[in-house]
C-alpha cells in the first residue's frame, strides 16, 4: 500500500535503497560522525588512556568502511562499529599484557661488544701477568681475592703462617702493578 506523502518515484527510490546491499560511504561516515563520542566513551570503558581510546574507534571506523558491503542491514552499522570498537580494545589490552610480562623480566646487564673485547683483553693481560709470580704469590692472591677467602683461610688453607699470606699478597700485588702496567 502506498504511503501518503510519497508518489511513484519516490517510492521506487526508496525501494532501490533498502535494496541496495551494504551500508554506503555516507551512511558511515554520518554514524561514526553523530556517535563517536559514545564509541569514545565504549572504549574509555575498557582502556585507561584517551589516546588509546581515540586509536582504537579510529581503527574501528577504517575496518568497518573497508568491510562495508558485508554490513546488509544499514541499521546495523552502528552495532558492528561498537563491535569493532570492543575488538580492538580486547587486542589492545592483551597487548599491554604481553608487554607487561616482558618488561617486568629484568633485562640481562649486558655489556657492549667493544666493553667485552676490552674485559676479554684485561683478564688475559691479569692471566699473564698472574702466571709471572711466584708460586706462593699466585696461590695466595688467587685464594684471596678470586675465592674470597679471609687471610686466616688463606693461612689455614696452604699451611702457612698469617704473616706469611701477608707478605706473599703484598709482593704478589705489587708485581701485578709492575707486570700490567707494561706494555710489553
Amino acid at each position: 500500500m502506498p504511503s501518503a506523502g510519497r508518489t511513484g518515484p519516490d517510492m521506487a527510490m526508496a525501494a532501490e535503497t533498502t535494496t541496495v546491499s551494504g551500508t554506503t560511504v555516507d551512511h558511515l561516515t554520518e554514524t561514526y560522525r553523530v556517535h563517536y563520542r559514545s564509541l569514545l566513551g565504549l572504549a574509555a570503558l575498557l582502556l585507561d588512556d584517551t589516546a588509546s581510546c581515540e586509536d582504537v574507534v579510529q581503527e574501528a571506523f577504517i575496518r568497518v568502511h573497508s568491510a562495508r558491503k558485508r554490513v546488509r542491514d544499514r541499521e546495523k552499522t552502528l552495532a558492528y562499529l561498537r563491535q569493532t570498537v570492543v575488538n580492538l580494545s580486547r587486542s589492545a589490552l592483551r597487548r599491554r599484557i604481553l608487554g607487561l610480562k616482558l618488561l617486568s623480566k629484568p633485562m640481562p646487564d649486558m655489556a657492549s661488544a667493544e666493553e667485552g673485547a676490552y674485559d676479554q683483553l684485561e683478564r688475559d693481560a691479569l692471566i699473564k701477568a698472574m702466571r709471572g709470580l711466584q708460586r706462593r704469590q699466585r696461590e695466595v692472591l688467587v685464594l684471596r681475592y678470586f675465592a674470597d677467602m679471609t687471610e686466616a683461610q688463606v693461612a689455614e688453607t696452604l699451611g702457612i703462617s698469617l704473616g706469611s699470606v701477608k707478605a706473599y699478597g703484598s709482593r704478589g700485588i705489587a708485581a701485578l702493578r709492575v707486570a700490567m702496567e707494561d706494555p710489553a
